[in-house]
């Protein structure tokens, strides 16, 4: 039975807790229990996260871990729990930190030479603290060895029913999603961040362009495309749009086709060229200069590098 050891610490967000519940269901769905889950803190007793919630906890021990998991909401922790981790590495088969708590693991020197992640509002700056480590600011989570990291706290989820698709198998991850209402858990290799919500139109009719242009991708979407869904002239929509969301529509539109792109490199099997017609690309030649642009790497690297994520 694989142990969990829950390390929390003054300040913690709730909201990382959320996590127990993936191995909780885990258990329910291998119908026994699989999992030990144990609350840890640097010297025991009962901690208290940021919303006065409190959690009784073990004081740091030699205990049998095979899992450490660091809950959100914290990025700095004392001298002995930094000696815990250290000596940890070698020792327990996984850690990971969820949110800024990758700050933890960087400080006690566990992501130097490694490829980790964090919330992107705080991504360069981990980087900028601890240049030794790799992040990839827009990863939903990474894994490198024995280290873990994941985004924000939501993707702590995905994050812990990778842990279950690893350990018990794909059948019951995906039990575990549907029990939590959850998509069946986003690839590590997903991005952050959502065009359609950076984007922030201010209006409802760029808003329906938007809504109109993600749905048909496949189409050509040019400005006189868009420019009639908006019922303007296209040249006065091109301003509207530009004023809205402050791009043109070409690029708004190429933002967008990318992501999806992006996703079904990651998660199906489906050819180049197919992905390429399916998204409004074209051919395998334009998608490949769009990702060049954006990502640095062609499609064929993206596909790689996820791949070799669980």
């Amino acid at each position: 039975m694989p142990t969990i050891g829950f390390l929390l610490h003054s300040g913690f967000s709730p909201m990382s807790l959320a996590m127990t519940a993936v191995f909780s269901a885990a258990n329910q769905q291998a119908g026994k229990p699989f999992y030990d889950l144990v609350m840890l803190s640097d010297t025991g007793g009962l901690v208290w996260g940021c919303l006065g919630l409190g959690v009784e906890t073990e004081a740091l021990s030699n205990r049998h871990l095979d899992l450490i998991l660091i809950g959100g909401g914290v990025e700095a922790c004392t001298p002995r729990t930094l000696r815990f981790l250290q000596r940890a590495v070698g020792r327990v088969g996984r850690i990971a930190a969820v949110c800024t708590a990758a700050f933890v693991l960087a400080e006690a020197g566990l992501l130097d030479g490694r490829r980790a992640t964090t919330h992107w509002a705080r991504a360069r700056e981990l980087q900028r603290r601890y240049p030794q480590a790799r992040i990839e600011e827009d990863r939903i989570f990474v894994e490198d060895g024995p280290v873990w990291t994941s985004a924000g706290m939501t993707a702590g989820l995905d994050l812990a029913v990778a842990f279950v698709e690893r350990d018990l198998g794909a059948d019951i991850a995906r039990a575990v999603s549907r029990t939590l209402v959850m998509y069946h858990r986003r690839s590590g290799g997903q991005s952050q961040f959502s065009t359609l919500l950076e984007l922030e139109p201010k209006s409802d009719r760029i808003q329906a362009v938007l809504t109109y242009a993600r749905r048909n991708l496949a189409n050509r979407l040019d400005v006189e495309e868009l420019a009639g869904v908006a019922a303007l002239g296209a040249r006065q929509f091109s301003r509207v749009f530009a004023r809205e969301t402050g791009q043109s529509p070409a690029r708004a539109i190429e933002h967008m086709r990318l992501e999806v792109a992006r996703s079904l490199m990651e998660d199906t099997d489906q050819t180049l060229d197919a992905v390429a017609q399916q998204t409004g690309f074209g051919d395998r030649d334009r998608m490949r200069h769009a990702f060049l642009r954006a990502f640095g790497q062609p499609p064929q690297a993206v596909r790689r590098s996820t791949r070799s994520l669980p």
